[in-house]
């Protein structure tokens, strides 16, 4: 028997399965391929998706939280992860590349403005995307909100979490001598980025693990092993992007300058006990910015695929939906 039977449970929430209608790369014409699909209707409402990691790249089940008949989906993998390519690679990869790399697919698809859909670090990216170009932003949809701030980074990556879940915490440490343990990151940076393929991959593994093993409300504390390949890249990306506190200026960043985005309407899903994202930073950003509306999942964590997390974003996108007809 299954122990967590109410995580299958999140796909009734879900649109049917359905196949892009177009598929392209994009040359960035700076060493990148970036892989971008759409799917639904063709003149429906444009939806923008960004997904999380940095490094997770876009799965087939993210066009399902859009009703096919109303939204036109835009996936597409960020650089170094999922379809594009150089894959795992950190060259000319940082959040500006990325908010470029939106607007590039925004006019190659002849998008004037879009809502923009995303969670974890895609929310991160959606919030500096829209403070960056606000007048391309309809609305965002964001989940599990990330701020990219230290003390999110601390709390990860510094024995916060660990309090809560000390047998991954334990597992995510062992690999990393006693003298190098205060500065996690940097301890994982020089092996993720050590040339020794065989190194990277253990390492990317285990740092994978970590996040993995907390992801869900459900989960019994093991994170899996996860192909070497998708480890590596999500390892490297996100350590990469952590490494240089998101390429901000300052920490802090989004949160001073959110009265960018005062007039456009969000809606904000945060799981109440997502131990990868605490709710704390969902709450201080939903009071900064006044057009926001927070919505609270209970007996929920982080991951994208659980049951109320679920439900709750496709019950906010079919309103968005139906406002807009």
């Amino acid at each position: 028997m299954d122990k967590f039977p109410s995580q299958k449970r999140a796909v009734q929430y879900l649109y049917p399965p359905i196949d892009p209608f177009d598929q392209r790369m994009i040359d960035t014409g700076d060493g990148h391929s970036i892989y971008v699909e759409q799917s639904g209707r063709r003149d429906g409402i444009p939806v923008i998706v960004l997904h999380g990691g940095p490094g997770g790249g876009c799965s087939p089940a993210m066009r399902r939280y859009f009703d096919p008949k109303v939204f036109r989906a835009v996936l597409f993998d960020q650089r170094g992860c999922g379809r594009s390519r150089p894959h795992a690679s950190v060259t000319n990869n940082t959040t500006w590349h990325l908010v470029d790399d939106i607007e590039r697919i925004r006019t190659d698809l002849g998008i004037e403005d879009a809502i923009v859909f995303g969670g974890s670090w895609g929310a991160t990216l959606a919030l500096i995307y829209a403070i960056s170009h606000p007048e391309r932003v309809r609305q965002l949809v964001l989940r599990g909100v990330f701020l990219m701030t230290q003390a999110e980074l601390d709390w990860f990556y510094a024995g916060g979490a660990g309090q809560f879940w000390p047998e991954p915490w334990a597992r995510f440490i062992a690999p990393i001598p006693e003298n190098e343990r205060h500065d996690l990151i940097g301890a994982y940076h020089r092996r993720l980025f050590s040339g020794n393929l065989q190194e990277e991959t253990r390492l990317a593994r285990a740092w994978s693990a970590w996040e993995n093993a907390l992801a869900s409300v459900y989960s019994n504390g093991v994170g899996g092993e996860p192909p070497g390949d998708y480890a590596r890249a999500f390892a490297r990306l996100e350590n990469h992007y952590f490494q240089n506190a998101g390429f901000l200026t300052e920490d802090g960043w989004i949160l001073r300058n959110i009265g960018r985005i005062a007039d456009i309407p969000g809606i904000i899903v945060q799981g109440r006990y997502d131990m990868i994202c605490p709710p704390q930073r969902a709450w201080e950003l939903a009071n900064a910015w006044p057009n926001s509306d927070l919505r609270m999942v209970r007996n929920a964590g982080h991951a994208l695929s659980e049951p109320g997390i679920s439900a709750e974003l496709v019950r906010a996108m079919d309103r968005i939906g139906q406002a807009e007809l």
